[in-house]
């Protein structure tokens, strides 16, 4: 254990991870936009103020793409506050977190960069080098023709050849060597090229050539990525392909269904959510032992506007998620309804009373997945936490962890049930294991050498030097 400043730090990390998780500036069920977007630029700017290296290094954890595009944003505005180890450290880990972003996202920075005036050889240079290292850039130019065309501008470079006219004087040109711009161009013209281009580009010209949605709807489907495909499906306006999509997502699709549909594709829906959660367990289908989880479905588990029933959604995928990890499995959600699959947001959030049913059974985890909002009556869940830690199993025999998939911003972090059991955010079900793994951070007996070695680890990772 370290000593009490280190200990202080080591909160604060994971204070801001937390955030850094599940915070995305959206308005949730108990706090507005504006509330959310003061609050995650106030860590962020503590963080980078009082711990350049460590706020650095968050960018090898499984945080979210919208903070991880801020994270990368404030370290390049202040690249005259770096030494020169920590310019390369950054410079390494940047480049690792550009990589495994939407290309979208990253246009979307480097815009946000040109309109900072931020302009350093540093962001020249990571600019450079990503663009460099895409592995299409007609596709990309076609596709993200704006976004790039900004980027090209402000990282002073300019391409050659077919690709330069293309973006910045594309009809200049008789002709195209190169087939995705040759089709773009023809585009213009003939319907049957369409429908060989990127669907977001291809989207525009079906509108200009009057092509009826339905139909253009289902002969670009071949050309959609997995996302697009992904968020039509989500809309209803094309027909979902479960065995694709991922754990959380398809929760997300399961709970927006009315329930007359959920109980008449039962067992296709189930089918499907126990394969994604068996995807995402892999070689640790089954490892876990006996698990205990409660789940929170309780009213405030419908989100807001703009992250409807997203709480419940974890929810329901991390159910799926350790029933597939765990040797024996036992869970019980807050409104006491056994049917997962039919779960909707209603009533109270007794906590306290079903974490003492699921300790009757004696598991060896204890996952709780909720926003920490015990109501019922307040305070209880964290009573018995304490009671339980301190004279039933004083010995830590059960590990314990409680998942938080909101982040309150008048409290800066996501909201705690108690002292002795560390809490964590969560965006996806897909990251519990690891969450599971950095929760132990959070009980106060690690200092920061351990979570600096974490991070240290987790960078290793994300640059190749370690399998994850």
């Amino acid at each position: 254990m370290g000593s009490r400043g280190e200990l202080l730090a080591a909160g604060d990390v994971l204070l801001f991870v937390n955030a850094a998780i599940t915070a995305t500036g959206q308005r949730e069920f108990h706090t507005g936009a504006d509330e959310q977007q003061l609050s995650l630029a106030f860590l962020h700017e503590y963080m980078l103020v009082n711990y350049r290296d460590l706020y650095a290094g968050v960018l090898a954890l499984d945080i979210n793409d919208h903070n991880a595009a801020l994270i990368v944003r404030r370290l390049l505005e202040t690249s005259g506050e770096a030494t020169a180890e920590q310019r390369r450290s950054e410079g390494r880990l940047i480049a690792g977190r550009l990589a495994l972003l939407p290309p979208q996202r990253v246009f979307r920075l480097f815009s946000a960069l040109r309109r900072a005036k931020v302009n350093n050889r540093r962001t020249r240079a990571i600019m450079r080098d990503w663009l460099a290292a895409r592995p299409d850039p007609a596709f990309d130019a076609v596709k993200y023709r704006g976004g790039m065309k900004r980027a090209l501008r402000h990282a002073h470079l300019a391409p050659s050849g077919e690709l330069g006219t293309f973006l910045f004087a594309p009809l200049t040109r008789a002709q195209y060597e190169t087939p995705l711009l040759e089709t773009w161009r023809r585009a213009h013209y003939e319907q049957a090229s369409v429908y060989e281009l990127p669907f977001t580009a291809a989207e525009g010209f079906a509108a200009e050539h009057g092509i009826p949605r339905d139909v253009f709807l289902e002969r670009i489907a071949p050309k959609m990525t997995r996302l697009e495909a992904l968020r039509l499906q989500e809309s209803g306006a094309a027909e979902a392909d479960l065995t694709r999509m991922p754990l959380t997502r398809l929760a997300a699709y399961a709970l927006a269904l009315p329930v007359e549909d959920r109980v008449r594709r039962r067992d296709e829906l189930t089918r499907a959510l126990r394969a994604a959660a068996d995807r995402v367990a892999g070689p640790h289908r089954g490892t876990w032992g006996k698990v205990a989880a409660v789940l929170d479905d309780s009213f405030s588990a419908s989100g807001s506007g703009q992250k409807r029933r997203r709480p419940l959604a974890v929810a329901l995928a991390c159910h799926y998620l350790l029933a597939a990890l765990a040797d024996d499995y036992t869970a019980r959600w807050t409104s006491g309804r056994t049917d997962a699959l039919l779960a909707r947001p209603h009533g109270a959030t007794p906590l306290g009373r079903r974490i003492v049913e699921v300790l009757e059974t004696g598991p060896d985890r204890l996952v709780i997945v909720s926003d920490g909002w015990d109501n019922a009556p307040p305070g209880l869940a964290g009573e018995v936490l304490r009671a339980w830690r301190s004279r039933l199993d004083a010995q830590h025999r059960t590990s314990a962890v409680h998942l938080n998939p909101v982040y309150d911003a008048t409290g800066f972090d996501v909201r705690r049930l108690s002292e002795v059991v560390p809490s964590t955010g969560i965006r996806d079900a897909e990251d519990l294991p690891a969450l599971v793994e950095l929760a132990q951070f959070a009980t106060g007996r690690t200092g920061l050498a351990e979570l600096i070695g974490y991070l240290s680890n987790r960078a290793d990772r994300l640059l190749g030097g370690e399998t994850p």
